[in-house]
């Protein structure tokens, strides 16, 4: 395993709350690339979306990874479109093992809340075609991919297996 974990996969797959739990296991520090972000601006995800639109956001998700992947000891959990743009998981997959969380898109858009999340508004037939276009590139990317779990707590200990 290198410096870093880095979670990547379709929003809403269990990136943050999975990654929470491996840092925990690791004795990593966890960071989340939206959070670090809205914290870096002062401002929320939906809010940037809403004011500048999605190219501003993507170079301030590449700000974030060049800065990120500098560190060490870290489980990153990074935004689901982050990895479409190469130059932003390029310096995270130098500095990192990449895991690719995959979970079923309709399960996904049928489970989770998209009140939060800009680009998931679009309803249930453009959710599945976004994913349908960033699955090869997470396949792409990852150096292993973990199914999502019954709980988040097997998913991290799949993670685990992994990284051994």
């Amino acid at each position: 395993m290198r410096d870093n974990v880095v979670l990547i996969g379709m929003m809403g797959c269990g990136k943050s709350t999975v990654g929470k739990l491996l840092a925990e296991a690791l004795d990593f520090a966890f960071v989340d690339t939206d959070q670090y972000i809205e914290e870096a601006l002062g401002r929320t995800i939906p809010d940037i979306f809403a004011k500048e639109g999605e190219a501003f956001f993507r170079d301030q998700e590449l700000g974030a990874a060049e800065e990120l992947a500098l560190g060490k000891g870290q489980v990153i959990a990074c935004g689901g479109g982050l990895p479409t743009r190469a130059d932003s998981i390029a310096s995270l997959k130098y500095s990192g093992t990449v895991i690719f969380l995959r979970r079923d898109p309709g399960e996904i858009y049928d489970n989770v809340s998209m009140g939060g999340r800009p680009l998931g508004q679009q309803g249930r037939e453009a959710f599945l075609e976004r994913y349908a276009g960033r699955e090869p590139i997470y396949q792409a990317w990852a150096d292993h991919v973990v199914e999502v779990q019954a709980t988040p707590e097997e998913t991290v200990q799949r993670i685990l297996e992994v990284l051994k």
